[in-house]
């Protein structure tokens, strides 16, 4: 990857962790919160419809592209690590991937999985719902940390390069 392409994309990947992280940081401190002080079947309902409703191409493009380009950065740092900090790009770019991204796909979406085929007004919805906000929540913590020390990440790869 040339110098000013990698300069972009790594641009890219710091507006895509920052904006990961916000809206890891708002589901952390404000909605999951506000969800667990509801009545059970109304936060199922909110939630099911959240987990609808984010299936959209601004954040598919904030989720997916962050991926892809963080993806791409890691493949063509991985063969110049002898490059000034490409250390920190590289972790950067993992960081945002496995972090973000496989714990998305490998946690957090067969939990919204699971919810969604719950019925709210059940009992078995309201067992469902008590494992799914302790998970969820927590993997979404992870998340919240992961993308952040990426936008750290690589700033500190873009100030030391």
């Amino acid at each position: 990857m040339s110098g000013s392409l990698e300069t972009t994309a790594t641009v890219i990947a710091i507006t895509g962790s920052a904006l990961m992280a916000g809206l890891w940081f708002f589901c952390s401190i404000a909605l999951m919160p506000a969800l667990a002080k509801r009545p059970v079947p109304e936060a199922i309902a909110a939630m099911q419809q959240i987990n609808v409703v984010i299936l959209n191409p601004v954040f598919g493009l904030a989720f997916g592209g962050t991926a892809l380009v963080s993806l791409g950065l890691t493949i063509s740092t991985f063969f110049r690590l002898d490059r000034p900090a490409s250390g920190l790009l590289l972790a950067a770019a993992l960081v945002i991937l496995v972090g973000t991204f496989v714990v998305t796909m490998a946690f957090n979406v067969p939990l919204n999985e699971q919810l969604h085929a719950a019925d709210p007004a059940s009992a078995a919805g309201a067992e469902v719902w008590e494992r799914y906000l302790s998970r969820w929540t927590a993997w979404n913590h992870v998340r919240l940390v992961s993308s952040t020390a990426s936008v750290v990440l690589f700033a500190t790869y873009l100030i030391r390069r």
